[in-house]
């Protein structure tokens, strides 16, 4: 799949893409250089990430703060 850049360095996320990644108007995507390639990453909206560390063992021995 192709996309052009336009004159204002813009891009068009095709249609399949965003119904494949869910992707919503006004979502933050993050942008990673990596070689000679860019990655698109979405960033979830922060309430959805709400427990999703339940459970999580804060029982661990942490270097930074002994």
């Amino acid at each position: 799949m192709r996309v052009t850049v336009s004159p204002k360095y813009q891009i068009a996320i095709p249609r399949s893409v965003r119904t494949r990644l869910n992707l919503k108007p006004g979502q933050k995507l993050e942008i990673i250089a990596y070689d000679n390639r860019l990655e698109f990453i979405p960033v979830p909206d922060i309430k959805e990430l709400r427990g999703s560390l339940k459970g999580i063992d804060t029982a661990v021995e942490r270097r930074d703060r002994l």
